[in-house]
């Protein structure tokens, strides 16, 4: 596993690299969000793990610019700002995976072993495809299609899209959609799924002639060409 540490502390990002190293990992160091930048157009990586707080660039701005310019490498947000509107603005922001510091190594690698292997591509032979109402999504190397047309998703999106494809025609409420998309066992007030199913419907519904993805008022969403019927 390649694994590029983003981290303005010299002495914390070394550290990491060799634990990471004496779990066999490859690693590489960029020490802010331009140098990062910088690797991903030259490298490719199977996880970056991404500090927040850096100057020149922060985690935040360096993620976004990444998913703007379509690299799609899971990215583990390594920050002290751990409250909820903070973890969920990384994860809007394109993040897979958010840690809050301090850690536990055994944790971190946990979760890079997890983000790997999501993002694992194997042969065609071996490939999943999920679909329903013309939409196709590939759960081993992640491409999307409707009605034959390719659609970029981002990682989040697709994990909300892949969610939606498993349970067509059923109404999701939003707890249900925090648990199992996202990871988040509470309440809060963000705006986080109106947001992501804002992004979704854009790239899924718009550019076609009919919605699949719907709101149930008081009760969720629903993914179907007939929501009255779910109703």
């Amino acid at each position: 596993m390649k694994i590029l540490i983003v981290e303005d502390d010299n002495i914390a990002a070394t550290t990491l690299a060799k634990s990471l190293q004496a779990q066999s990992m490859v690693t590489q160091i960029a020490s802010d969000g331009q140098s990062a930048l910088l690797a991903v157009g030259e490298e490719s990586f199977d996880v970056i793990v991404m500090d927040r707080m850096m100057p020149k660039m922060d985690g935040i701005e360096a993620l976004g610019k990444m998913r703007r310019q379509g690299i799609a490498t899971p990215v583990l947000i390594l920050s002290a700002l751990g409250e909820v509107d903070e973890r969920v603005e990384g994860l809007e922001a394109g993040g897979d995976d958010y840690l809050v510091k301090p850690y536990a190594l055994s944790e971190l690698i946990a979760r890079l072993n997890v983000l790997y292997k999501r993002n694992q591509t194997v042969q065609d032979s071996d490939t999943e495809w999920l679909t329903a109402f013309g939409v196709k999504l590939n759960t081993i190397n992640g491409k999307v299609f409707r009605d034959g047309e390719r659609i970029h998703l981002q990682p989040q999106e697709r994990k909300l899209l892949e969610y939606f494809l498993r349970h067509a025609n059923q109404v999701m409420t939003r707890k249900m959609l925090l648990e199992k998309v996202w990871d988040f066992h509470f309440e809060t007030d963000s705006n986080l799924i109106d947001t992501q199913i804002s992004r979704l419907r854009t790239k899924v519904d718009k550019p076609f002639s009919t919605a699949l993805i719907h709101t149930i008022r008081g009760k969720g969403y629903v993914f179907s060409k007939e929501p009255s019927l779910v109703e």
